[in-house]
């Protein structure tokens, strides 16, 4: 049987504000208030678990204990089939530089490698997102979202952020970079993983 939110605060185990702002738009119907990690002064544990789930784990349990309230944690990525799925849960890694992040750098990675392996077109990739919600008492509810498409190149869009410019989800003649955002919120791998959330925990 899968355990209710019954409170009224949930904290958020993230401290990127635009995630914040995209969780608390969906969580907005059901009366809660949502409180990020960052605001709480709470550090950012290590993430070194080899699966979006594992890693969405250590964050909301990190939140749950620290803070004593329910709290919510997500991993997400994109998968490339030709890649054996990476970059995977290394989706932000590849991006990293010595001074920040450099998502182009790691989208022409992308496309190098798939290129080096001449990979078969369409060269058919998915975004994922596990949300993990976890109580201070140890227990956990986990939901995972996912949307399927395909690699493109060149890169096309300014819009939203990551890989989006690169990946053209199925059904769409345009790029997650060229999407308008609330349309990519509505149909994304979080937005999926979300309706999962909502069914199980607080509908």
């Amino acid at each position: 049987m899968m355990r209710r939110f019954s409170g009224d605060r949930l904290v958020v185990a993230t401290h990127n504000k635009g995630k914040m702002e995209e969780i608390s738009a969906l969580l907005a119907p059901f009366s809660v208030t949502v409180i990020g990690a960052g605001a709480l002064g709470l550090a950012e544990p290590a993430e070194t678990e080899t699966t979006f789930a594992g890693n969405a784990r250590i964050k909301a349990h990190f939140a749950a204990k620290a803070s004593g309230l329910p709290a919510l944690a997500d991993d997400s990525g994109i998968t490339i089939d030709a890649l054996d799925g990476a970059p995977g849960v290394y989706t932000a890694d590849w991006a990293e530089t010595g001074n920040g992040r450099d998502f182009v750098m790691a989208m022409t990675r992308v496309w190098s490698e798939l290129e080096a392996r001449h990979a078969p077109y369409p060269r058919s990739a998915q975004f994922r997102c596990t949300l993990v919600m976890a109580w201070p008492d140890g227990h956990d509810e986990v939901f995972e979202g996912m949307m399927a498409g395909q690699v493109v190149w060149p890169m096309r869009g300014d819009q939203g952020h990551g890989y989006d410019p690169i990946f053209q989800p199925d059904g769409f003649d345009v790029t997650f970079g060229e999407m308008d955002r609330w349309e990519k919120n509505r149909i994304s791998h979080r937005a999926d993983a979300f309706r999962k959330l909502v069914a199980g925990c607080f509908a």
